[in-house]
């Protein structure tokens, strides 16, 4: 693993992620714009969990055509415009990390730049 976690027992504490990741010197970096669950047809799921799978999924389109994997994940910011989704979302998000732990933030907005979007992810990878 190219990337050392720093953790200091407060992450924790709240979920499947870490206080700080520390990625070695010289690796390629990736920086995604925030990925909504809209797919590429311009169809968009209506309930967080379609939103959140198909977010997912682009993510790890991006990084496979970066010749990344998630095991390459740094930090991960997510955008939900509703607390109540946080419980789904954490779910969904745990399916495609599995135990692979980046540093996290969550962040509940008003709205984001389409009102019927319900998630933004952005991600930043090293390998």
């Amino acid at each position: 693993m190219t990337h050392k976690i720093h953790d200091i027992g407060v992450a924790s504490q709240i979920g499947a992620y870490s206080d700080a990741i520390e990625a070695a010197p010289n690796l390629r970096w990736l920086m995604t714009s925030g990925t909504p669950g809209l797919a590429t047809s311009g169809e968009l799921p209506t309930d967080i969990v379609g939103q959140s799978e198909l977010a997912w999924k682009h993510i790890l389109r991006i990084l496979e055509q970066a010749g990344m994997t998630v095991a390459d994940l740094v930090k991960v910011t997510t955008y939900l415009t509703r607390a109540e989704d946080i419980p789904a979302y954490a779910k969904s998000r745990k399916s495609f990390l599995g135990e692979i732990r980046p540093a996290f933030m969550l962040l509940v907005v008003p709205q984001l730049v389409r009102p019927e979007f319900l998630v933004e992810v952005e991600v930043i990878a090293a390998k």
